[in-house]
């Protein structure tokens, strides 16, 4: 009873913050989806973090250290070089953004290159993208709280309640909700990882080198990267592809809109990578279970860290973990359930229109947050794969928005609107596909060497998409239309 009490506790606390935030507050369309423009370093920075440091890091980090040992460093290295990119590409959006008052990454698109057609089909693959890492927070919510309050809160009850607590303050208090919780949940993620990072190496081994030791004797391809699959060439063309599509997501492109100044993000991307470093005690939590809760197979590796807290720790700590883990899906599940019911609701339903009222687009994004989060729910209980496996689906189809994105920035754009249009279209046809039939190149080309057929099978579609948007735009050029303002 002891730590079910310290997790009803905080989240009684984190519904309080999240409504209170929204004191004296006007919730139109703006403030409710990107808080006016008016938040700080401090506040986006925690909101780039609540996208980062989600359940996946916190139950999917240690479970894939668990699993398939050293390559789950591609994790922190990906996300540090993401955080370098941020330093030139986030003041860009940020400018346009502010400049054309824009509220969503369908509008962006929408507007560069002047085609509502294309804003609602870049609304659509947001959408389809986000579901699964909605799913993810979901899972890890009913994972995390059923585990640490020692099954006194069954799995999907945790998860109904989850969603019901997430609705709730995203309808009520919007952005600026989950910019209160995040501080809550970011200093109790950063001190139960670190604590946990150091002291279970300690307690049990005496010093890390002694863990590593021991975890050398009982699994030494743990500590190295295998020849094939998680090899060298993976871990590296892994690392680039999800930098590629790091700053896709359409939350983040929201949480970019929130800031007051484009300083904000040169700012952030000076801090953030060492913020990132806590991720290396998630990696140490990840190897102590290996040797102290062994047997975990599949799906269950993503029960490592809760294992290792329940039988390392007395009730009370344990409610504690559970509270932290709980807020690394409350906090995420809040942005993704409001960017993609603003993309629903603004980008596709009123998508058409040239200048929809913003009344009315506020009120039905508020009424597709519910239906959102109900449809991620029946997919959460339908079953899934393991969290890392729904990620690498998440990020192959959002990433096909990159060769749009990015020549949209140039000072004259090579792509046009039918181009980039058919290009993600290929994109993600062959994502699909790809993904329906757990496709590598090591399958579609046996007989590559390992130093090509381990290459990230991401690239494959995305490369498709680069060579159709060029092919359409040099057919379509003299129909273009200029992306620039």
């Amino acid at each position: 009873m002891t730590s079910l009490f310290v997790i009803s506790a905080f989240f009684i606390l984190t519904i309080f913050l999240a409504l209170r935030a929204r004191k004296k507050q006007k919730m139109t369309l703006q403030n409710w989806t990107v808080g006016n423009r008016s938040f700080n370093t401090v506040f986006v920075f925690l909101l780039t973090a609540g996208e980062v440091y989600t359940t996946f890091s916190f139950l999917g980090g240690s479970g894939w250290t668990y699993s398939k040992g050293v390559s789950a460093i591609y994790v922190m290295v990906y996300i540090s070089l993401s955080y370098v990119t941020s330093y030139f590409l986030l003041p860009l959006i940020w400018e346009y953004a502010n400049k054309h008052q824009l509220v969503s990454q369908s509008d962006f698109f929408a507007r560069k290159y002047q085609s509502r057609g294309l804003g609602i089909f870049v609304a659509a693959i947001g959408v389809i993208a986000i579901i699964p890492i909605i799913v993810i927070q979901l899972k890890g919510l009913g994972i995390i709280v059923s585990l640490t309050s020692y099954g006194r809160i069954p799995m999907n009850i945790a998860i109904i309640i989850g969603t019901f607590a997430i609705v709730l303050y995203s309808v009520l208090s919007g952005i600026r909700g989950v910019a209160w919780i995040s501080v809550l949940k970011d200093l109790m993620i950063l001190f139960v990882i670190v604590f946990m990072g150091i002291y279970l190496p300690l307690h049990y081994y005496g010093s890390f080198s002694e863990l590593f030791t021991q975890v050398e004797a009982f699994k030494p391809e743990l500590l190295t990267f295998p020849k094939t699959t998680y090899s060298i060439t993976w871990f590296i063309s892994t690392v680039l592809f999800y930098v590629l599509g790091f700053y896709m997501w359409p939350q983040v492109f929201a949480s970019t809109f929130t800031a007051k100044n484009a300083n904000t993000f040169r700012k952030n991307a000076i801090i953030s990578p060492l913020y990132t470093l806590m991720l290396l005690f998630v990696l140490f939590i990840g190897f102590t279970a290996v040797l102290q809760v062994p047997g975990l197979t599949g799906e269950e590796s993503d029960l490592a860290l809760i294992q290792l807290s329940i039988k390392s720790f007395d009730p009370f700590f344990v409610g504690i973990i559970g509270a932290a883990g709980m807020l690394t899906a409350l906090v995420p599940g809040a942005m993704l359930l409001m960017t993609a019911s603003t993309l629903v609701s603004k980008n596709i339903v009123f998508g058409w229109k040239t200048k929809p009222n913003d009344a009315r687009i506020a009120f039905w994004s508020k009424c597709f947050v519910p239906i959102l989060g109900g449809l991620a729910c029946l997919f959460v209980f339908q079953g899934g794969n393991a969290l890392a496996a729904i990620l690498q689906v998440g990020y192959s189809l959002i990433v096909q928005l990159c060769p749009a994105l990015f020549a949209s920035l140039l000072k004259k754009n090579p792509l046009t609107k039918e181009g980039a249009f058919a290009g993600m279209a290929v994109g993600i046809l062959i994502t699909i596909f790809i993904s329906n039939y757990s496709m590598t190149l090591a399958t579609l080309f046996p007989n590559l060497p390992a130093v090509i057929s381990d290459i990230n099978i991401g690239f494959l579609p995305l490369l498709a998409n680069l060579i159709v948007a060029i092919l359409i735009s040099l057919m379509t050029q003299k129909n273009r239309m200029s992306s620039t303002d």
